[in-house]
């Protein structure tokens, strides 16, 4: 299956690379067109929205080989390039795997605010009408729409702090199906988890399929706890959210994405192999055992067997 998957990527590289010379003033928004009076259907496909890994600098080699090593897939990049609307440099790289897409950024300069603080880039079908749909839902717009040196962004930040980067392609991307969808995973206050939920559910066009209010505290690190878990998903993919009273042990919290594959134990041997380290787990909880490996870099990601 690795090798497939591979083999439908390769043809990718060519493509995406030229784009990184286009010109940011020749942008056009190439994507499927939505509903007429609507504005929920801007999501694409769960395998273009894009986990944001800001590794630190020098290491963004090593945690791409780290990353295919021990999932499988694919490398585009990396390219030095200016992805923020203000001066700043990068080395910019897309990692395509199996189980999830992400963007990795390796800044040969300081990073300008806010960015770092988005947690994703969702592919959206037309982001003008997103930007306002997202106010109209209660998101704040922290980036206003810019130029980059393939196409447009913006970011957005939904109550709760939780933001996202919405984009477009001047060429739309095509990339293959996910072999497993990645949980967007989230730790939410009982102060916010309200008003997050109307705004998020509301823009993705979500909605909620769990919503566990006595959660085995075992998988933050809390046995004997409880806590509550809800589980959402929307066309941007699956979301997790963690409501708890801020006392969580290290490192719950810091991990952006969770991971599902079919051999958790095989898994995390690759990772180790790959010079990642396991700061937590296995644990057998919720149906699932879960891990927290820490990649190269600094990146923190939940990694869990398939239900």
């Amino acid at each position: 299956m690795m090798q497939g998957f591979a083999r439908r990527v390769v043809p990718l590289v060519a493509a995406i690379a030229a784009l990184t010379a286009l010109p940011t003033a020749s942008v056009a928004q190439n994507t499927p067109t939505q509903q007429p009076g609507s504005h929920r259907q801007f999501a694409v496909g769960p395998q273009y929205d894009f986990t944001h890994v800001y590794v630190a600098p020098g290491t963004e080699q090593a945690f791409a080989a780290s990353w295919v090593s021990t999932f499988g897939g694919t490398t585009i990049g990396p390219n030095a390039t200016q992805v923020t609307p203000t001066p700043s440099r990068t080395l910019s790289e897309l990692v395509l795997s199996p189980v999830g897409t992400l963007s990795v950024f390796d800044y040969t300069t300081p990073v300008p605010y806010p960015f770092g603080t988005e947690r994703t880039g969702w592919l959206v079908t037309d982001l003008d009408q997103a930007v306002r749909a997202a106010r109209a839902d209660g998101a704040a717009v922290t980036v206003a729409p810019f130029a980059d040196p393939i196409g447009r962004d913006a970011v957005v930040q939904f109550p709760g702090g939780v933001s996202a980067q919405l984009y477009v392609h001047t060429t739309p991307p095509s990339y293959p199906d996910l072999a497993s969808v990645p949980e967007n995973r989230l730790y939410l206050s009982p102060d916010a988890v309200g008003a997050f939920l109307r705004s998020y559910l509301a823009f993705t066009g979500g909605r909620i399929v769990s919503d566990d209010r006595k959660a085995d505290g075992a998988a933050i690190g809390l046995p004997g706890a409880t806590y509550r878990l809800l589980r959402l998903t929307s066309g941007f993919g699956s979301t997790t959210v963690t409501v708890t009273d801020g006392h969580l042990p290290h490192p719950f919290g810091r991990e952006l994405t969770g991971y599902g594959v079919s051999d958790l134990g095989a898994t995390l041997d690759r990772a180790k192999a790959a010079g990642a380290s396991v700061p937590w787990g296995p644990v057998p909880v919720g149906g699932r055992d879960s891990a927290m490996v820490q990649f190269p870099g600094g990146y923190l990601a939940e990694i869990h067997t398939l239900r």
